[in-house]
């Protein structure tokens, strides 16, 4: 295997992990994410909070990750770190993440959990994932219109 394909693999190899995980935990089965966000169920004992412990976990883990940097220096794979352009918490932000809670609540997928349920529930999916595929471009173009165009097309266009 040539250097250029393991990021790659690396990649694909952390899909299937995380997917795996998604599934064993039932995070592809949109009731169980509806059963969490029921908090009106938690009186009659109906609220599912293992969603809870899931996001818990994965957010120990994103934290050990993102430090991983100041300890290893360099990655195994790729010349150097991506490091953010963006630290505050600004109106796109803010309206992003309503734009996907709300989406969340409204048909119990999120991004990773939809994919990963293709595989298992595809008729039950397919077109949430359109959708999600279709408003991740719509919002990519209406990010390069209001930055005046100086994202990735221009450095694609350079490379032509």
């Amino acid at each position: 295997m040539r250097n250029s394909y393991r990021p790659l693999a690396t990649a694909l190899l952390a899909g299937l992990i995380f997917g795996i995980g998604l599934a064993l935990s039932r995070m592809t089965d949109p009731q169980k994410i509806k059963d969490f966000l029921d908090f009106a169920a938690i009186p009659n004992g109906g609220w599912d909070p293992s969603l809870a412990f899931v996001m818990g976990g994965g957010l120990l883990v994103a934290l050990v990750g993102l430090r991983l940097d100041r300890v290893i220096g360099r990655p195994l794979l790729v010349p150097e770190f991506q490091q953010g352009r963006r630290t505050q918490i600004d109106t796109p932000l803010v309206l992003g993440a309503a734009v996907f809670g709300v989406g969340w609540g409204l048909s119990g997928f999120c991004p990773g959990p939809a994919i990963a349920a293709l595989s298992i529930i595809p008729d039950q999916v397919w077109l949430f994932v359109l959708a999600m595929l279709a408003g991740s471009w719509i919002a990519g173009e209406v990010i390069e219109h209001r930055e005046g165009g100086a994202t990735l097309r221009t450095a694609d266009a350079g490379a032509e």
